[in-house]
């Protein structure tokens, strides 16, 4: 897991936090529920020892086990990020960038996250990305020139806004 850290807590949405959090809740009742059901039925199914059912539903608890630790540490550190603070004159986690590729004029708007939140088919990337980190800290006109497996791109800034 990726974090973007400031002293030790992850910058995290209002609704990013939510989100999370309802995704604890379901893995740590229904989930397990879920499993520890599949796990008797396979078991009455007899021989452990060849028994595919009994198997997949144990790696099934492990992973979902795995993910309630990792929900567990990412909430403990969480830090909210004030929407209604964050400010637009240069861009921050928490703001939304209209940016136009320079070559291409195509013009993109993301929403600008911390890593537990990015989601980058539906526009939030994250600030470590390395469009989202190489926007971080600059302003509106501003022409930024990043890094990406592809090459080198430019963008030009053409607005910065609250987010969601």
């Amino acid at each position: 897991m990726q974090e973007d850290t400031i002293d030790g807590k992850i910058q995290i949405s209002k609704k990013g936090y939510e989100e999370l959090k309802k995704e604890l809740e379901e893995r740590r009742t229904t989930k397990r529920q879920e499993i520890s059901e599949r796990i008797k039925q396979a078991i009455a199914f007899g021989d452990l020892s060849e028994n595919s059912e009994y198997d997949a539903a144990k790696q099934e608890q492990a992973f979902n086990e795995s993910r309630i630790a990792e929900l567990e540490a990412i909430l403990s550190k969480a830090e909210i990020i004030d929407e209604d603070s964050v400010k637009t004159s240069k861009v921050n986690i928490g703001c939304k960038v209209e940016i136009k590729n320079v070559e291409t004029g195509k013009v993109y708007t993301y929403y600008i996250v911390g890593p537990t939140e990015s989601d980058p088919d539906n526009g939030r990337i994250s600030s470590t990305s390395p469009v989202g980190s190489g926007l971080l800290g600059h302003k509106v006109n501003e022409i930024v020139e990043i890094k990406i497996p592809k090459g080198i791109v430019r963008y030009k800034i053409l607005k910065i806004l609250k987010g969601d």
